[in-house]
């Protein structure tokens, strides 16, 4: 039984049975960026004062260029669903709030695959 009117049905309202998955990723990826935060701070210590053939070289690392992937794909996984939630709480003309969850999702992307697309040309020095 549907309990939701023409009306919600055009305008997309309504439950979209999927926040509780998005909350669990939402706490994981913050979990898990705890860990990886703290792999990034270790890194950039040991590398203050590295130049930039001793830092290729320490990414190009079998254990080190997947925890930095590991790390893009954490952090902009959790930014992507923050940013949201954001949006569709505080966003309110319904135009706006469209082209912004959509630029989002662009963004996000884009961003991600930037960025490991860096890390994979130093740690194979392409």
């Amino acid at each position: 039984m549907k309990f939701r009117t023409p009306l919600s049905k055009v305008r997309g309202l309504g439950a979209a049975h999927d926040g509780t998955g998005e909350f669990w990723i939402q706490r994981m990826t913050s979990i898990a960026s705890i860990p990886l935060t703290l792999f990034l701070i270790g890194s950039s210590l040991y590398l203050i004062g590295a130049d930039y053939n001793a830092v290729r070289g320490y990414i190009s690392s079998i254990f080190v260029a997947p925890a930095l992937i590991l790390v893009i794909v954490v952090f902009i996984w959790h930014m992507y669903i923050g940013m949201k939630e954001i949006l569709i709480d505080y966003v309110h003309a319904p135009a706006l709030k469209f082209t912004a969850l959509i630029l989002n999702m662009f963004y996000t992307i884009f961003l991600g695959l930037i960025s490991v697309y860096a890390i994979l040309k130093l740690s194979f020095g392409v």
